[in-house]
């Protein structure tokens, strides 16, 4: 417990310079992965406030980051590979030729910035209500504050990709390009529904990792 103030601290640069690494990206896949730096900060934000529910917080954000950036890497995929094209700066008008890889990308994108209705949302809202009421960590509540500021530089890299990516002019080589075919439905919608359904309804993993942390939190007196 002594060196929870230092890792805390550690925790809040990690989504701030994440975050911050991540705006000045131009490749689609490169963002998505440095993306990652930011969401883990939020993990380690959680576990090191070292309470019942930032580490229940903190257990959900792996799990509905696997989910959210998983389903990300294969939207930037399927981009790339029927577009042929990574790079931001040459993308564009794409939700005309691929609507249900736009709308799903979308998903997946508003879940990684925290939107309602999404696991996203369900777990940072759990890791910052549980870190804010630390009381174990000295000061977190001002860590807990700029760790929330990443999500609004999540919001900018996030919307400015999208935008990038689906919107403004269409360009004349992308004109035969193919959406996703039915059995990348498949998968794709599956991972949209376990993005939702967590949620809108946390409860059915947070009642089990709230039994698998308790030993935990009998360890640390809590």
């Amino acid at each position: 417990q002594q060196y929870a103030p230092l890792l805390v601290v550690f925790a809040v640069v990690s989504v701030l310079y994440g975050a911050a690494v991540t705006l000045r990206q131009t490749d689609l896949k490169r963002l998505i992965a440095y993306s990652s730096i930011s969401h883990m900060g939020y993990v380690l934000l959680g576990i090191f406030a070292l309470g019942q529910v930032s580490l229940v917080g903190a257990s959900l954000q792996m799990f509905s980051h696997g989910i959210i950036t998983g389903l990300l890497f294969a939207m930037a995929g399927l981009v790339m590979h029927n577009a042929g094209e990574r790079d931001l700066r040459k993308l564009g008008g794409l939700v005309r030729q691929m609507p249900i890889i736009a709308v799903v990308f979308s998903v997946a994108g508003l879940g990684a910035l925290g939107l309602p209705t999404t696991s996203g949302f369900a777990a940072e809202f759990l890791v910052f209500v549980g870190s804010f009421s630390s009381t174990v960590v000295s000061g977190i509540q001002v860590y807990t504050i700029l760790g929330v500021l990443g999500i609004v530089i999540t919001a900018g890299y996030i919307l400015w990709m999208l935008q990038r990516v689906f919107y403004g002019p269409v360009l004349e080589k992308f004109n035969v390009v193919k959406d996703a075919d039915i059995l990348e439905r498949v998968y794709m919608f599956a991972f949209v529904a376990v993005i939702m359904l967590v949620g809108i309804y946390p409860a059915i993993l947070t009642d089990v990792i709230k039994t698998g942390i308790m030993p935990i939190m009998g360890l640390l007196g809590g």
